[in-house]
C-alpha cells in the first residue's frame, strides 16, 4: 500500500541550523500591533485537502469579519492555539505605488513581503490555487503577524488560511502503514554530521514538500539547472506546482533536540513533466521552483544512469511524517546492518528495501554508496518498502535536466 511523504523568501530561526537572514523594513517585530485573534471556523469538507496516499498535514479555516479588511498602517494577527504552521490567504490587495503588506512570523525572523503588483523582482514570494487572490508563504508555528504598509482603508483583505497539524493531530487523521522495518532506527540528519558526512551533505538537496496548504510529501534538487523531483502522486498539475512550497533545511540543529527552525521556503514554479502510467510505475513529477538562487548552496543530487544490483548499500533522507529531517541509514539500530537493495528487480519499475521510511518520506531520494539516486521511494510496505528505479526514470527526463556531476 502506497505512503506518501510531506517552502521564496528564506526565514530565519535561532537555532544554528537554520540561514540567517535579514528581516523587512518595518517588520513585525516593531510594529504596532492589535491584538486580535480572528473568529475562525474550519472550512466545508470539499475545500479541505484531499489526495489519495498523501499525508495530509493541515486544516483550512475560513476568517469571520474581524479580518475581512485588516486597517491601513495597521497589524494584525492569525493565530490557532497549537498550530505547527500558519498559512494566510489575501483575497484582495488595494495598494498604491510603493505601499505592501508583509505576513511574518511574531519575532520578524520570517517574514515575507507582497507589493501591489506582486511583483517577483520584489523578492516576494507566494503560491496561488485558480482563484482570486493568493497565498502568502506559510509562517512556522501557531501565529502570523498580517502588517498593511499603506494609507488607505481597508487595503488588504485576508479571508482564510491554513493552519499545521501537530504530530498527534497527523497520526489521528493519516492511515498507518508497515514501513517501519522493526525498529525505527532514522535519526536527524545533524546526528551524522560527523560520522557519514557525505551522507549527511547529500541530504541537504532534500525539502519538505508543503502541498497547497495542507499536504505533505518530500522532494529535492536534481542535476545542475532549476529542477526538482517528487512523486507524481504528490501532485501532477500545474495548479498544485503553483500552490506548494518547497522547505529546504527544516531540520532540528542539534541531535534528538527538537528544535528545527524555518529553514529557506521557496514556491513552485513550472511543471516539465510527469511519468505516464500509474503511480504504481515510475510515479514522478520533473518541476522547478521560483528564486531558485535562494537553494543553490543546499547542493543538488544526481540521478545513477544505469540498474543498481541487489546488496547495493543505500541511504534515504526524507521528511516522514512531515517532521524534521531524518536519515535511514541502518536497518534496525544504530551502527547494525546498513540499509540495502534487498531486490533490485523487485518488479519491472521498482527495486525493495527495507529502510525505514513513513508518511511524508514519498518522493524521497534512495542514494547508494556511491551517493548517486538510485531509487525515487514510493512505496511502504515493510519489508518490501519500493523506490521506482532512478536510471528509467533517468532515460525519460534526460533531455530536461543536467544530470552531469
Amino acid at each position: 500500500m502506497r505512503h506518501l511523504h510531506w517552502l521564496r523568501t528564506a526565514a530565519v530561526a535561532g537555532s544554528a541550523c537554520v540561514l540567517g537572514l535579514g528581516v523587512l523594513p518595518t517588520s513585525a517585530a516593531h510594529a504596532e500591533v492589535q491584538p486580535l485573534t480572528p473568529n475562525s471556523v474550519r472550512a466545508p469538507e470539499l475545500d479541505q485537502f484531499s489526495a489519495e496516499g498523501v499525508t495530509t498535514v493541515g486544516e483550512l479555516r475560513t476568517i469571520g469579519a474581524a479580518l475581512s479588511n485588516v486597517a491601513a498602517s495597521r497589524t494584525q494577527i492569525v493565530s490557532h492555539p497549537g498550530a505547527t504552521y500558519i498559512k494566510v490567504h489575501v483575497s484582495a490587495l488595494r495598494l498604491d505605488r510603493g505601499e505592501y503588506v508583509t505576513v511574518s512570523s511574531p519575532d520578524g525572523r520570517e517574514s515575507y513581503r507582497y507589493d501591489r503588483d506582486l511583483n517577483r523582482d520584489t523578492g516576494a514570494d507566494y503560491t496561488i490555487d485558480g482563484q482570486p487572490g493568493f497565498w502568502a508563504m506559510s509562517v512556522e508555528g501557531d501565529t502570523a503577524v498580517v502588517t498593511v504598509h499603506s494609507k488607505r482603508a481597508n487595503a488588504v483583505t485576508v479571508d482564510r488560511f491554513w493552519r499545521g497539524y501537530d504530530q498527534a493531530e497527523i497520526t489521528r487523521y493519516n492511515f498507518s502503514i508497515m514501513s517501519v522495518c522493526s525498529t525505527d532506527a532514522r535519526r536527524d540528519v545533524v546526528c551524522y554530521q560527523n560520522s557519514h558526512p557525505t551522507e549527511y551533505a547529500r541530504g541537504r538537496a532534500v525539502a519538505r514538500l508543503l502541498i497547497s496548504g495542507g499536504g505533505l510529501c518530500t522532494t529535492w534538487r536534481v542535476g545542475n539547472t532549476n529542477r526538482m523531483l517528487t512523486n507524481k502522486h504528490c501532485f501532477s498539475t500545474q495548479a498544485a506546482v503553483s500552490g506548494s512550497e518547497m522547505q529546504f533545511n527544516y531540520q532540528c540543529a542539534t541531535c534528538g533536540g527538537g528544535n528545527p527552525g524555518a529553514g529557506t521556503k521557496v514556491s513552485g514554479a513550472t511543471l516539465y513533466k510527469v511519468s505516464s502510467g500509474g503511480s504504481n510505475q515510475l510515479d514522478y513529477t520533473l518541476y522547478s521552483v521560483n528564486n531558485f538562487a535562494n537553494i543553490q548552496s543546499f547542493g543538488t543530487l544526481y540521478l545513477a544512469t544505469s540498474a543498481t544490483t541487489t546488496g547495493t548499500r543505500i541511504y534515504v533522507p526524507g521528511h516522514g511524517d512531515g517532521g524534521p529531517k531524518r536519515l535511514s541509514i541502518f536497518e534496525n539500530t544504530q551502527n547494525g546492518p546498513t540499509c540495502a537493495v534487498s531486490n533490485a528487480n523487485y518488479n519491472t519499475w521498482n527495486i525493495s528495501y527495507s529502510c525505514d521510511t513513513s508518511g511524508g518520506n514519498s518522493g524521497s531520494p534512495v542514494l547508494s554508496s556511491a551517493h548517486r539516486v538510485v531509487a525515487l521511494h514510493h512505496l511502504g510496505a515493510c519489508p518490501s518498502n519500493q523506490g521506482a528505479k532512478a536510471h528509467l526514470i533517468y532515460n525519460e527526463i534526460a533531455s530536461l535536466i543536467d544530470n552531469n556531476g
